[in-house]
């Protein structure tokens, strides 16, 4: 069997990016083309390879892995992405799967998932590794977090890991006052008054939180 199916691999850790470049290519069909560290590393590669597949994290230094996508869509419409994320929680999927993503494993899955969703992806195929079925499946509440947008959740996602608003927007390229005024608009969106009621929100829509009454969410200072 030829190895037909040329894999972009996107992941910031070359370690990893190795380990799962090995098993890919247990896989006498499957050809790892190329590798990337960053959003922007990604796009160029994409570009010059063409791949039939990009295997993508969705954190990734700056840019995220969502905005990666975007950029590849905008130039090839049919562009074969599938997410490898460590994140399960439906919010994650869902707007993976509403920026275009083809597919969406877990870091979690047995090795034999990853390789079973590239070519099914290659295919265009859509493909959910188990668990994250069963997190959309159980995850209802999701409709809320589709009320934000792209930027607005990439805040949120920061403030519930700790960062502090200038944190954020220097990983994000703005203003203070431009991630300040993402924070108010999410606020207002879910009826928000203060730190604890934007944690139990971002509960709900499967963010895990640090202390937001003592951190980001509350100001400028910094995690708890």
């Amino acid at each position: 069997m030829t190895a037909d199916i040329s894999v972009l691999l996107v992941d910031d850790h070359a370690v990893v990016r190795e380990g799962y470049k090995r098993l890919l290519e247990l896989s006498p069909d499957v050809n790892v083309a190329g590798e990337a560290a960053d959003a922007a590393e990604a796009y160029q590669k994409f570009c010059a390879l063409q791949p039939d597949v990009v295997v993508m994290d969705l954190a990734l230094p700056g840019a995220s892995g969502i905005e990666a996508m975007r950029r590849m869509l905008a130039r090839e419409p049919h562009a074969h992405v599938l997410i490898f994320s460590v994140h399960e929680e439906a919010i994650f999927v869902r707007r993976a799967l509403d920026a275009g993503a083809r597919g969406y494993v877990t870091k979690a899955s047995a090795p034999d998932v990853l390789v079973e969703a590239v070519r099914s992806v290659a295919r265009r195929v859509s493909y959910l590794s188990p668990d994250v079925s069963q997190a959309l499946a159980l995850r209802a509440s999701i409709q809320e977090g589709r009320q934000l947008s792209a930027r607005e959740f990439e805040v949120l996602r920061l403030l519930v890991q700790g960062y502090t608003l200038p944190s954020i927007a220097e990983k994000l390229g703005l203003s203070q006052k431009t991630v300040a005024n993402h924070q108010s608009v999410i606020r207002q969106k879910f009826g928000a008054d203060n730190g604890v009621q934007l944690a139990q929100i971002a509960n709900r829509l499967g963010l895990h939180f640090v202390d937001f009454a003592s951190s980001a969410v509350a100001g400028n200072g910094s995690p708890a």
